[in-house]
This record gives structure tokens, C-alpha cells and sequence, in this order.
């Protein structure tokens, strides 16, 4: 950033151009720049939802955007998801008190044998930026830490990651885990991670491949979006 944005002082903004000013500050990964301006709209008045998704939500979209188009890259994006979490630490327990609304929740969790979490950790981060619950189980997880987790959260989604060829085809085994004790059609069911794609989503029985962060985030809301549409229709 120049060095005329180093000294500005986000008091003297106008709301607007203090938002904006935000979503240039999630964007470059400022974290304290992106605590001060939260602080400073709930000064104002702002309920913490309007924050959310007026200030950081749209922020991180831009962001996803670009990732999705390769303008960022993992490393500039794990700096401006950071920088949205500082927001969040400060927003969560105000929003958790006003009961404000969330788009879903999602169990997340790096398969048996595989150790790999940057880009899973990416995923969450990003889903919870969007307004996602996420309840991140780590790493190296077998069916029943995923089925436990289930129990637990009730989420909307199960989210499965994968680096290695080699822990790849776990997947599989957790999906007819649910399938045999009749949770399947419980969940939605996202997988992701390198050697991935769309043939073998499909081929051990998710829902859907996320290739990134970003395709995640837009997956998950598309899933959001049919399930109420169904819901109102069936009204």
C-alpha cells in the first residue's frame, strides 16, 4: 500500500467509504486495520450482521473472486482470511447474543492417513468468512471421528480433504459409513484437494468436487439456495 495509507486515520471516514476502505484492507491482509474498522462501525451504531456482511462478507467475496481467477494466490489469500478472522473474533460473540442468521454449517476434516491442512484450513476460513458455522475436526480422520463430529454439530454439510493419491479413496469409505447406517441423505457432501476431480467425487458418492477455496464457498451457497427454494415450494 502507499505510504498516505499508512497514516490514515479510519475515524475520519465516512461509513461508506470506511466499508470500502475495509474490504481494501481485507484484501491486502491487515488484520489490526480490519479490528480498528469493526470497531469503529459498531461505535457508530451498526448491528454486528451489518459488519459482517457488509464489511467483511463482501470483502472476502472480492477476494474469493480473484483466487478464483487466479489473481491471487493461497499464501495472499491465507493473509486476508486471517485478517477476516480478527474481524470475526470480535463479531462472533455479538452475533451468537443478537441470534443473527447463518447460511448453514459444515463439518470439515483431512482424511484417514493424510496429514496435509493448508488448503482445508483455507476452505474453512473462507466458509466461515461467508457466513458458514465450521467445525474443523483437523487432520487424519477415520470414520467415526467424522460420523462423532456428525452426531455433535448437525451440519448442513460433511467437507472431506485429500492430498495424497494414496489417502484419496478413504473418501469412499466414510461416504458408505453414512451410507450403511442410514445417515447419507443427511448431509451434503463436499470433497476437495490436488489430485481430485469431478469423476471421482462422483465416483465414491459425494455431491460435489470443490477445486478451491473460492469454488467451495460458491458451491456451498448454491446448495443453500436450492434447499430453501425446495423448502418454500413445498410449503
Amino acid at each position: 500500500m502507499a505510504d498516505v495509507d499508512d497514516d490514515l486515520d479510519l475515524t475520519t471516514l465516512e461509513d461508506d467509504e470506511l466499508v470500502q476502505q475495509m474490504h481494501e484492507d481485507l484484501y491486502d491482509g491487515l488484520a489490526d486495520e480490519i479490528v480498528e474498522g469493526t470497531n469503529i462501525l459498531l461505535e457508530r451504531g451498526w448491528a454486528p450482521y451489518k459488519v459482517l456482511t457488509e464489511a467483511l462478507v463482501e470483502g472476502m467475496r472480492i477476494v474469493g473472486i480473484d483466487f478464483r481467477d487466479g489473481i491471487l494466490f493461497v499464501p495472499e489469500v491465507l493473509l486476508a482470511a486471517n485478517s477476516m478472522k480478527a474481524g470475526m473474533s470480535i463479531l462472533r460473540p455479538l452475533l451468537a447474543e443478537t441470534g443473527a442468521p447463518k447460511l448453514g454449517s459444515i463439518v470439515i476434516g483431512t482424511v484417514k492417513g493424510d496429514i496435509h491442512d493448508i488448503g482445508k484450513n483455507l476452505v474453512g476460513m473462507m466458509l466461515e468468512g461467508a457466513g458458514f458455522d465450521v467445525f474443523d475436526i483437523g487432520i487424519n480422520n477415520d470414520a467415526d471421528s467424522y460420523l462423532n463430529a456428525l452426531d455433535e454439530h448437525r451440519p448442513d454439510f460433511l467437507g472431506m480433504s485429500a492430498l495424497l493419491t494414496t489417502t484419496m479413496p478413504y473418501m469412499k469409505v466414510v461416504i458408505d459409513t453414512l451410507k450403511e447406517r442410514g445417515l447419507r441423505n443427511d448431509y451434503m457432501v463436499l470433497v476437495g484437494g490436488a489430485p481430485l476431480n469431478e469423476a471421482f467425487a462422483k465416483s465414491v458418492g459425494a455431491d460435489a468436487y470443490c477445486r478451491d477455496a473460492a469454488v467451495a464457498v460458491e458451491t456451498a451457497k448454491s446448495m443453500v439456495d436450492e434447499l430453501r427454494q425446495q423448502a418454500g415450494a413445498a410449503a
